[in-house]
């Protein structure tokens, strides 16, 4: 079997296995955040934490619950990681630098899982499964409960109530991620992932030396780091580890994980707006930007035409021959139009237009489909912008979903799209300008702006891939990436819960015959267009500087 046609079946199968689960488990999200009764575990929970899960909240009270619980996220995860030298399984390992550990901390809470770390020579067993892992639960939770918020801001009229912050994050931890996450747990154990608490053991011997390994949770802490579209690897090599990924199955298995719950959201949003052709719509827009990348990635990577590429059936280099061209394509795109940043090849090496391909994705704001819940409020903002785009060109004031785009929803929308380019855009500019931080590259000319552009790109998104060619543990850039990804973020959400706290407070607006039917694929073209459009002309000029002049030049 050729390495195209493997790769086209393994498309194939994943298309299929995504649109068996979209229908139902798009509904029991609905039903998760729609349902009226509480678990019994669930108010053990809310007891504990001493919240009312029924009160409801306006934004200001949501917003006030993210950033505090967020912020005391940040603060548990900074101060494990500096007494890890005191904590029992620890490795040996010594506590880490402030300037490391709050990269990291705010990394994890972020969703974003941006490391500049090697995990198995860094981070014990402790800190790896009661900080770093329970954070990937949280931090999916919390963006699923940011768009579920917005989604009620749709949905509702005459309030600016949008729901409960801690029934949400409680509801999306309980009912949804923790229950997923242990079945694919249990599948990648079956399939050869580890999963112990053991120490390091010498492996052998190996050009005159022997080899380190140390165990761990690796199992289940993979599950949900593609589940909740986290990314943070237990190994330095992510999911290119046999640990962690070992068969070209688990390797197809991890892309579901990380594209199912994106993916069935726009279900969700279908049932909660009572308009299933509306999510409709919204999934053929992310499922035509997600496949126009994959076509694209797989041809970049396959077209060869120099001997040692033809003989290798593709750009091989920094990818493993467990998984070949085909499949590491279709991971890249995967993990940079979501924001999980895990990784099964190292994008550094990819060519030089595939390289760019997987930065144009995050810059796209990983909204096709994007990460769990952060995919879905960054679409329907862009949706909101589509809107705003036709009423201009019609003469009509724009309308979505029985609510009027006026000037203060367009300014929110605005604000939102333009925060995290600025902040990659003005890092990197730093990063460039100032005697110190260029060199922490390893290349110089276009592929060394293109790895600095790539760190930042990552960081603002909350995507948490690399470049792999660039020295990130430093203090400049552990405190600069810190500050994008907190500032990547939570500034969105800022606009996003304002967002839907001024549309749940209006008055539903009859459809008229003049009105833009939002469900048809008219609609769905008009959307890819101006998400595309948008950030071209956004990042066009960096992408010209780096990705683009290595692709024309090679």
């Amino acid at each position: 079997m050729s390495p195209v046609l493997a790769g086209v079946l393994q498309l194939l199968a994943l298309l299929a296995a995504l649109a068996l689960a979209h229908v139902p488990l798009g509904a029991y999200l609905a039903r998760v955040y729609s349902a009226r009764r509480h678990w019994r575990v669930e108010r053990w929970i809310y007891r504990g934490i001493g919240a009312d899960p029924d009160t409801q909240m306006r934004w200001p009270a949501y917003l006030r619950a993210v950033l505090a619980f967020s912020a005391a996220g940040v603060l548990f995860l900074y101060l494990l990681q500096r007494l890890q030298g005191f904590l029992p399984l620890s490795l040996g390992f010594r506590s880490i630098e402030p300037a490391q550990a709050f990269d990291t901390a705010a990394s994890f809470v972020t969703n974003t899982d941006w490391q500049s770390y090697s995990g198995e020579q860094a981070m014990g067993h402790v800190v790896q499964t009661a900080g770093l892992a329970v954070q990937n639960f949280v931090s999916a939770a919390v963006g699923m409960a940011v768009a579920v918020a917005l989604v009620r801001g749709f949905a509702r009229s005459r309030t600016g109530e949008l729901g409960n912050f801690w029934a949400d994050l409680v509801r999306g931890t309980v009912r949804v991620l923790v229950p997923g996450a242990a079945i694919a747990a249990v599948v990648l154990v079956a399939c050869g992932a580890i999963q112990n608490f053991t120490g390091i053991h010498e492996v052998g011997q190996f050009m005159g030396g022997s080899q380190q390994w140390n165990g761990g949770a690796v199992a289940s802490q993979e599950a949900i780091k593609e589940l909740g579209t986290n990314g943070g690897g237990y190994f330095n090599a992510n999911s290119a580890h046999p640990f962690e990924n070992p068969t070209p199955f688990t390797n197809l298995f991890e892309i579901f994980l990380i594209l199912v719950i994106p993916f069935s959201l726009t279900r969700a949003f279908g049932v909660m707006v009572g308009s299933v052709r509306q999510g409709y719509a919204i999934l053929a827009t992310t499922a035509t930007i997600w496949l126009g990348f994959t076509a694209l990635m797989m041809w970049t990577e396959f077209a060869h035409h120099e001997g040692a590429l033809r003989i290798a059936g593709g750009a091989m280099e920094g990818k493993e021959v467990r998984f070949g061209v085909g499949s590491s394509a279709i991971f890249a795109v995967t993990t940079t139009l979501t924001s999980t940043g895990a990784v099964d090849s190292f994008h550094s090496s990819f060519t030089g237009f595939g390289g760019g391909i997987t930065m144009l994705g995050m810059m796209l704001g990983e909204i096709a489909p994007g990460g769990t819940g952060s995919g879905l409020y960054g679409m329907l903002i862009m949706a909101v912008i589509a809107v705003f785009i036709a009423g201009l060109m019609v003469g009509r004031t724009p309308e979505y979903l029985g609510k009027k785009i006026g000037a203060r929803e367009i300014k929110l929308a605005a604000c939102y799209i333009l925060v995290t380019p600025a902040l990659v855009l003005v890092f990197s500019a730093l990063s460039m300008a100032l005697p110190t931080p260029p060199h922490s590259m390893l290349n110089s000319g276009p592929h060394g702006f293109s790895e600095v552009l790539y760190a930042f790109t990552s960081a603002a998104n909350n995507n948490g891939s690399a470049f792999a060619g660039l020295n990130a543990d430093t203090d400049w850039f552990n405190t600069t990436t810190g500050l994008a990804m907190l500032l990547g973020r939570f500034l969105p959400m800022v606009f996003v819960l304002a967002l839907a706290g001024s549309l749940a407070r209006q008055q539903p607006v009859p459809a008229t015959a003049g009105t833009l039917r939002t469900e048809k694929p008219l609609f769905t073209s008009l959307l890819v267009g101006a998400i595309l459009i948008i950030t071209g002309l956004t990042y066009f000029p960096a992408l010209a500087l780096g990705p683009l002049a290595e692709g024309l030049a090679s």
